[in-house]
């Protein structure tokens, strides 16, 4: 498969990655791929779906090995139903790579062009959003207050080196703490 034109939606959970991810995947030439997306939508009576929920129900993450893989064999998926176009589309990423581990192994698929980082400091709006994403979209990773606090803990453990992993001419940082269009506003005008 060809390397395919990359962005990175990179933000703690509920700083708005998959709203936004959602939003541009509507523009034309834009594809967007969420990897809590094909997280969900595994079959939990299988063994990978088994070894999903034990990991998430915990509010730790997946291995990067089979994270990586997962998500490699949905978009070879995506793309053998002619749904992604690698030649002509852009692929936007929410979620994944989560770590440099993770970046490392996609690097033969992915060529990043920018990497969005979705920054807001204020934590009490994160656990806000998630609790009310969890109502909404029945998310039972966000219903927990344990789980949320241990996924953010992750998450800041993990950014770190992430965005470092690339250019920072590739990275920009993104008040997320502003309203969903402010936000979209922001992005698009990196794009352009």
């Amino acid at each position: 498969m060809k390397r395919a034109a990359t962005y990175l939606l990179v933000g703690a959970p509920g700083s708005g990655k998959g709203t936004q991810g959602v939003t541009l995947g509507k523009l034309p030439g834009f594809f967007h791929c969420a990897c809590g997306d094909v997280f969900r939508a595994l079959d939990l009576r299988t063994p990978i779906g088994q070894a999903f929920l034990e990991y998430s129900s915990k509010g730790c993450l997946v291995p990067d090995e089979i994270t990586v893989q997962l998500w490699m064999t949905r978009l070879r998926a995506l793309v053998d139903d002619h749904n992604f176009k690698p030649e002509v589309d852009r692929l936007l990423l929410d979620g994944i790579p989560r770590n440099v581990s993770q970046a490392r192994l996609m690097d033969e698929v992915l060529d990043v062009q920018k990497v969005f980082h979705l920054c807001c400091p204020d934590r009490d709006k994160l656990f806000a959003r998630m609790k009310k994403r969890a109502l909404k979209d029945n998310r039972i990773d966000d219903a927990n207050d344990d789980v949320i606090r241990r996924r953010l803990e992750i998450f800041d453990e993990e950014s770190a080196a992430l965005l470092a992993h690339y250019s920072t001419k590739e990275v920009h940082r993104i008040d997320a703490g502003e309203p969903a269009h402010t936000v979209l506003y922001e992005i698009l005008k990196t794009l352009v």
